[in-house]
């Protein structure tokens, strides 16, 4: 991978002296400028997390994925996933199923329900070959098992990565996600809107600034037009098309924003009585599917719709067909279809394009976002030509109308974002590298006096940032009820839980973790048939508290020290039983060697006799004996002329005659020493004797 080094983060961890502290390292698979195959990977401190997990709309098969083959799936923690498109979850089933990736995946509750319908439906339209599939349908089923649901603000931890997320508008589930690793924290935006419409809400600000803002940059420095200018453009260019006997043609994903634009049609209908007899479709297989999606996630929408859900269902529209194939489809006279896939790149949408695009009474209204690469990025530009799915070229006649309804921020959206929150490092992905490169412009402008680090990596090209992190421990429960003085030293358990330190008493040790203390009583039988007295007798030489037990009187029992129990329980041996911890088990150990020695026999006497021994070799011996000992003592002893021993230490020399004991020596301390020494050594080799009167 390619590396882009930041300088020391901002933040309020910055690592002093550049390139210090614990490393953290971001890199897009996908959406590194450019739209469409979203996927972040982050490393820090040893865990791993993956951002979103799609595919690119303009191409097919393997070159669609992410780029998986920089990465090692199996070291992935967590991979999150903000919303159920197609450039952000529909290489999951893939991820999932064919390669190492052993991790968790979470997702919302309504992520996860329209995920199965969406990919469905893709692997239904998807005109690619066999071996260029990359999932079917039971791969498809396999990765719902392996999906879990996370509600918004809930706060979920696998692995020491703590995680929760926000509403990001945009889509019906649309989440951001906050990730806190070693206090680090990280907001992926995915896509956002700040803008609520019809059906959805707009996008929160969390409550706190995150140390690094993921954030998608898809419309850069562009300034979307009001709701209501958009909406009426929308609306006059339909009614002007079908009024003149002409064809509608609205290329939209199924879910999304799909729905909005139904509930703006059906609006404008009702609102028009001239336009009962001009049908209107809503061309896609999951028509109904969707809608049924929609109704059981009535509450994650905004006041406006759960208002007129209470009176009556807003997506029961009155104006409105479904479609489910062209076969169905009886193409006489005006109409307006809405047709999925939003990039006419295949589907029922491509079909009806290729019908309609050379007459010029028909209209196509582009609603979304253009990827690059797609048909509908090129029919923005109305070229005179178009390449049909057939193959062959066609002369583009119809009206195109480019109208942005797609719930993304626009650059008053992105800027306000990101004054409130304030992160000290930005990074830009999810938009095309000029308009990316214009937004990163006008917030280094922005920004300019904050020291606020802003980046706009490549597919592949890393951005390292270096943390450094204070080990700080929480005092909780009964050891919290007490504020300690300055310096008074607090005594309690260290539990560590991820990247956390916390400080309790044993007793609250089941109350604030999922651990529990327990006792563990050992027992042991020591084999002794003594006296009782004499173990007695030496325990008390040993240990200062050696109590008698009152329990049986009818069993000699000895408590040392409050910790070990010995009893006497029969004539053969006796039984030591203690609560085992560090301290107990030094003195049991003690308690066992005492009692063993004890019990030892010791040696037997064996009288022989003794061979006298001359004057002069009972001196010889003490000579070696004095020699042997003060070698042990001062290391460098050698024997000089007349039984004189000269000592060497640390330069300087002493002499010292073994049979007077008077040592010469200039060092005052080492002529004291070796004095010392011999006399002790004549002590022991030569007692006083008793004088007998």
């Amino acid at each position: 991978m390619a590396s882009v080094a930041t300088a020391p983060p901002a933040g309020k961890r910055p690592a002093s002296g550049g390139r210090e502290g614990e490393q953290m390292v971001i890199t897009p698979l996908g959406a590194g400028s450019e739209v469409g195959r979203s996927c972040v990977h982050m490393s820090f401190k040893g865990r791993t997390v993956l951002f979103d997990c799609g595919i690119h709309p303009a191409y097919s098969g393997m070159a669609a994925l992410p780029y998986f083959d920089e990465i090692d799936p199996s070291a992935i923690d967590v991979l999150l996933v903000t919303h159920f498109h197609l450039d952000h979850a529909a290489s999951l089933p893939y991820f999932l199923e064919k390669t190492t990736f052993k991790g968790r995946v979470f997702m919302t509750h309504a992520t996860k329900a329209i995920y199965r319908l969406l990919l469905s439906d893709y692997v239904k339209v998807s005109k690619v070959s066999v071996e260029d599939m990359l999932f079917d349908e039971q791969d498809i089923i396999r990765s719902m098992d392996k999906i879990e649901v996370i509600d918004f603000h809930q706060t979920l931890e696998v692995n020491g990565i703590r995680f929760w997320c926000y509403t990001a508008g945009h889509v019906l589930g649309a989440a951001m996600f906050m990730v806190d690793i070693a206090g680090v924290r990280i907001l992926y935006t995915g896509d956002y809107s700040r803008e609520e419409d019809r059906h959805l809400k707009a996008a929160e600000t969390p409550q706190f600034s995150p140390d690094i803002c993921i954030i998608e940059s898809t419309y850069g420095v562009q300034q979307h037009q009001p709701r209501h200018v958009r909406e009426k453009r929308f609306t006059d260019a339909i009614h002007n098309t079908v009024s003149q006997g002409g064809r509608v043609l609205i290329p939209a994903y199924a879910l999304g924003r799909a729905q909005e634009l139904l509930l703006i049609l059906d609006e404008y209908w009702s609102n028009h009585p001239e336009l009962h007899k001009i049908p209107i479709y809503y061309a896609s297989p999951l028509a109904k599917k969707c809608m049924a999606v929609y109704q059981t996630y009535i509450n994650s929408m905004n006041e406006r719709i759960r208002n007129q859900f209470a009176q009556s269902n807003p997506f029961h529209f009155k104006h409105i067909e479904p479609l489910n194939s062209i076969d169905n489809f009886h193409d006489v006279g005006p109409s307006v279809v809405m047709a999925s896939p939003g990039s006419l790149q295949s589907g029922l949408s491509r079909q009806l394009f290729d019908k309609w695009c050379t007459d010029k009474k028909n209209t196509c209204v582009i609603p979304g976002f253009a990827v690059e690469g797609s048909l509908v990025k090129t029919i923005i530009n109305e070229p005179r030509e178009v390449t049909l799915a057939n193959g062959l070229t066609a002369p583009l006649h119809m009206q195109i109308f480019y109208i942005s309804f797609s719930a993304h921020a626009d650059f008053p959206q992105t800027s306000g974002f990101l004054d409130e929150l304030r992160p000290p490092n930005i990074i830009l992905v999810h938009g095309e590298a000029n308009e990316m490169g214009r937004l990163k412009q006008k917030l280094i402008t922005q920004f300019d006096g904050t020291n606020t680090k802003i980046v706009s990596p490549k597919n592949c090209q890393s951005v390292e940032m270096y943390f450094s992190s204070e080990k700080m421990a929480k005092i909780i429960g009964r050891l919290a009820e007490k504020v300690p003085e300055v310096e008074e030293p607090v005594s309690g358990l260290l539990v560590k839980k991820g990247f956390t330190y916390q400080i309790m008493a044993p007793e609250d040790l089941r109350v604030y973790t999922q651990l529990s203390t327990s006792n563990i009583t050992q027992r042991i039988a020591v084999p002794y048939s003594g006296s009782f007295e004499v173990i007695k007798y030496r325990l008390k030489q040993i240990y200062e508290s050696v109590e008698p037990a009152t329990e049986d009187p009818n069993v000699p029992t000895l408590i040392v020290h409050e910790r070990v129990t010995i009893c006497l329980d029969s004539e053969s041996h006796v039984t030591l039983h203690w609560s085992s911890d560090p301290l107990s088990d030094m003195v049991s150990d003690s308690v066992v060697a005492m009692v063993l020695n004890i019990g030892r026999k010791g040696p037997k006497v064996v009288p022989v006799e003794e061979v006298a021994k001359t004057e002069e070799e009972t001196e010889k011996v003490a000579h070696k004996v004095v020699y042997a000992l003060m070698v042990s003592l001062f290391g460098d002893v050698k024997v000089a002329e007349e039984g004189m021993l000269v000592i060497s230490m640390d330069g300087n020399v002493a002499r010292l005659d073994r049979r007077s004991g008077d040592v010469e020596c200039e060092n005052a301390e080492l002529k004291e020493r070796v004095g010392t020494a011999f006399r002790r050594i004549q002590g022991a080799m030569r007692p006083i004797p008793l004088s007998v009167d």
